[in-house]
């Protein structure tokens, strides 16, 4: 009789796919392999019960498996295993009660089943066993190859023997469940401690692209084996996606999954419904089928297979208030590790709405830096084109900084053709501080401008317009004069409280321009003096604010040194454009607003 013929069908029975009863069986994590305790157990019986075959018999869904065996015919010794059309013991796991036949070709049940063919099973008894719930997880048995009439006592062997393996299963589990329990407290305690730092690691930062990249390396591999993160536009439409992957040599195909998903969201989309709903999605149990419904992209789903996918869950990232959702954290597990449950649920929606404030203080903080820098800029001045001057200058905020602050520079024509140029710094680094630099500024001009007075005395009289004025600052300031003089430049100039000059003569020898006076804005205003200088063709004088050269870390005189070196490395044949650039590139991390101006004789 042929394998597929109808009258050896059998119904399903629905004990083999009980999911619970699998759970069971794989935690005692035996498979189709020699295990010493059951082949111990399988010879005991064969002795015992003076039988030529004697099996531990585990049933899954699909098959039977022996960890114990004795006197099984090849090839079915190596195998350790058969299909349940070669299987007994799965009508003891369906009737869960011991199954005693003296002659198997008697028996409706199982008189087609190929076992009594190939494996020569004529008489068999077999015992369950079973878990701690009494779930029958598969049987102990003796077979014959000839028909025998089992005796009591045998039977009662055989029990006996059956009750000592289901101990040693449920030892086997409990070893398992042990190792569970302790791994999920070691996952809880590290989730915690994440959790826990979370706030701190996504608060170091207030740029949007870094605290997304520190999120999700934090949660791979601790939460799942890879992740990604959407983050939305104000129209809710995916404006950029980015993530992690446990593996290093899949990032290649994770970046490529992350730009396609931008715009590769269907309509059926589990990340699309989440951002529309705000409410979570988990599968406990998933494939590349999810992915291939939800995108509009085919490239997506092998990516998602090479990645690898067999649960994921995806939870919003809500703004502040949690009354709009800004973008979503997916957290995806590849085959061989466990489904998402309800625990990893929690513990991804507490994540969301960290991420959550930390993208809005991000983008908060984008924002006010934004309407800063356009305000720092709309106070400097666009520079004169002055006959046999070339001037340049730039001004750079300080890094990871919203404030504006008070740093400053102005150029400005008098009415006869001379250049006034000037350079300060208002202590601060706030509102207040640019708003009392825009007076200052505003100071020299309409106390310079028009008139012929030495410079000193135009620093004097700036000093008795703080004071009469009543303008609340502190502030340094060069301001310099510069006129053509016998085919270059003169240039006079009265420094208080600033750094000063630098020198970078056309023969390309570096210098500190000396002379240096007490500050802007002192009580009792002290008595100016100027100094005077001249500039060759192609020589340039350049001047800054103290963040170009101060640290927390070194005195400003090294400081001072660091930029004579940058300037003399340089070099005078660069454009002045170019010069301004490089000492701004080529300078370590600013701690401070950094202002420049060039100024050199044509």
């Amino acid at each position: 009789m042929s394998d597929d013929d109808p009258e050896r069908k059998a119904a399903p029975m629905p004990a083999l796919t009980d999911p619970d009863r699998l759970r069971s069986l794989d935690e005692t994590r035996l498979d189709a392999v020699p295990d010493e305790a059951f082949d111990r157990f399988a010879r005991l019986v064969g002795d015992l019960l003076d039988v030529p075959v004697a099996l531990v018999s585990l049933v899954d869904a699909h098959r039977q498996f022996f960890p114990g065996e004795t006197g099984l015919p090849q090839p079915w010794a190596d195998r350790r295993e058969t299909p349940l059309s070669h299987s007994f013991c799965q009508h003891v796991v369906d009737i869960e009660a011991p199954m005693v036949l003296p002659d198997a070709r008697l028996y409706p049940r199982v008189r087609l089943n190929l076992a009594i063919e190939d494996l020569g099973v004529v008489a068999y008894a077999g015992m369950p066993l079973t878990d701690l719930d009494g779930r029958v997880l598969g049987s102990l048995c003796a077979i014959d190859s000839k028909p025998r009439a089992w005796t009591g006592e045998q039977l009662r062997t055989l029990a006996d023997l059956a009750a000592a393996c289901s101990s040693e299963l449920r030892l086997r589990i409990a070893v398992r469940s042990s190792e569970q329990a302790r791994r999920r407290a070691e996952e809880a305690h590290d989730r915690l401690a994440m959790l826990a730092g979370m706030s701190e690691m996504l608060g170091g930062t207030l740029d949007v692209t870094t605290a997304v990249d520190r999120l999700a390396h934090a949660m791979v591999p601790l939460l799942a084996d890879w992740c990604l993160i959407t983050l939305v536009d104000p129209a809710g439409r995916p404006r950029g996606v980015s993530g992690a992957h446990r593996d290093p040599e899949r990032g290649a195909d994770l970046t490529r999954f992350a730009q396609l998903l931008v715009t590769g969201l269907g309509p059926e989309s589990l990340i699309r419904s989440v951002l529309r709903t705000g409410r979570p999605v988990m599968r406990g149990a998933a494939g590349i089928e999810d992915v291939a419904r939800g995108t509009t992209r085919p490239e997506l789903v092998p990516l998602a297979d090479r990645l690898g996918i067999s649960s994921h869950l995806t939870v919003p990232i809500t703004a502040a208030g949690g009354d709009r959702v800004i973008g979503t954290v997916t957290l995806v597990n590849r085959p061989g590790r466990r489904g998402f449950d309800a625990s990893d649920l929690r513990t991804a929606q507490d994540i969301g709405v960290r991420a959550g404030q930390a993208v809005g203080n991000s983008r908060l903080y984008g924002e006010q830096r934004h309407v800063a820098e356009v305000l720092q800029h709309s106070m400097l001045p666009v520079l004169p084109t002055v006959p046999k001057i070339e001037l340049a200058a730039r001004y750079l905020p300080a890094a990871d900084r919203v404030e504006v602050g008070g740093d400053w520079y102005d150029a400005f024509v008098q009415p006869d053709g001379e250049l006034v140029a000037a350079i300060g710094d208002v202590a601060g680094h706030d509102i207040e501080a640019a708003a009392t630099m825009g007076q200052l500024r505003n100071l020299v001009r309409g106390n310079a401008y028009g008139r012929d007075d030495p410079v000193e005395e135009l620093v004097a009289n700036l000093d008795r317009a703080i004071g009469g004025l009543r303008v609340p600052t502190v502030a340094t300031a060069v301001l310099a004069r510069v006129r053509p003089d016998d085919g270059g430049l003169r240039v006079r100039w009265c420094n208080a409280g600033h750094p000063p000059p630098l020198l970078l003569r056309a023969d390309g020898t570096v210098s500190v321009a000396e002379g240096r006076g007490p500050l802007l804005g002192l009580t009792r205003p002290p008595r100016r003096t100027a100094r005077t200088l001249t500039l060759a063709p192609g020589d340039t004088l350049l001047l800054h604010t103290d963040g170009l050269i101060e640290r927390r870390d070194q005195p400003i005189d090294e400081g001072q040194a660091e930029l004579l070196e940058r300037l003399a490395a340089v070099g005078p044949a660069v454009g002045l454009v170019a010069l301004c650039d490089r000492l701004l590139t080529a300078a370590d991390r600013h701690e401070d607003d950094v202002a420049v101006l060039a100024l050199r004789a044509a």
